[in-house]
């Protein structure tokens, strides 16, 4: 198999100049504003919580080591962070790793689908062995277009590499469960609160500000956070699910 070099997303731009924007500690619509900065007034068990979703990161014991640059990678695809500085991107795979390797679930599972360890496992392979039937490279290193069009079948409920790549479950209902893990672990996590202003843990303190959109006092004002896609994107606009997903919002139509 021959191997070449991730070659990495375009950086985004600003839409109004057309020139790259650089990588920052702290992307979003509030600048200067840290949820953690608010830590003494959560109870102790909370901050020491919350605390250690930055500070405390699980080991792999999941994710084999063959397996590991391909969920990596396609996380990666899933929630870009190409606006944060390396030091600053938020952990995905590791949450979603501990997840698994702790067996803990939503508590229900869509008929048809297997147990979410064995979706994982067989969804990793069958991606990678599209990205080799169709480029002849693993998926851990196409370039990130590739990649996306890979992804992007799976959420238009298509089944990339062939039918047979997908005879264990169905496309649309592991992507639900990807993009789920993936969002859950993102904005679980602190930096991603500072990114959309959340004010963190309501007990003990509360809001009380509850009517008309007022800030509380420790919140700051939105400020514009305007970008624009690389031009070789294909997913920075909304498209629904494929029709084989219609209706399957969770909760619904599962088997305990």
């Amino acid at each position: 198999m021959t191997v070449i070099e991730n070659q990495g997303a375009a950086p985004l731009t600003d839409p109004k100049t057309g020139e790259n924007l650089q990588p920052g500690l702290q992307p979003g619509y509030y600048p200067g504003y840290h949820t953690l900065g608010q830590k003494k007034f959560w109870d102790a068990a909370t901050r020491e919580l919350v605390e250690k979703r930055v500070s405390d990161l699980p080991p792999i014991r999941f994710f084999t080591a063959e397996e590991l640059p391909i969920i990596t990678a396609i996380c990666e695809r899933i929630l870009p962070q190409d606006d944060r500085v390396p030091e600053r991107k938020i952990p995905i795979v590791p949450r979603v790793d501990e997840r698994l390797a702790t067996g803990r679930i939503d508590g229900y599972r869509y008929e048809g689908m297997p147990p979410d360890r064995d979706a994982y496992r067989w969804a990793i392979r069958a991606i990678d062995a599209a990205a080799c039937r169709l480029h002849s490279l693993s998926f851990a290193d196409l370039d990130v277009r590739r990649q996306d069009e890979i992804l992007k079948s799976l959420h238009d409920s298509e089944k990339p590499g062939g039918e047979d790549l997908w005879s264990d479950m169905p496309v649309e209902r592991f992507w639900q469960l990807l993009v789920s893990d993936c969002v859950t672990a993102y904005y679980a996590h602190p930096w991603a609160w500072d990114e959309i202003g959340f004010g963190g843990p309501a007990y003990p303190r509360a809001y009380t500000r509850l009517e008309g959109g007022l800030p509380e006092p420790w919140e700051v004002d939105e400020q514009r956070y305007d970008w624009a896609a690389p031009a070789d994107s294909i997913s920075d606009r909304y498209e629904p699910l494929g029709a084989a997903a219609e209706g399957s919002h969770h909760g619904q139509g599962g088997t305990h």
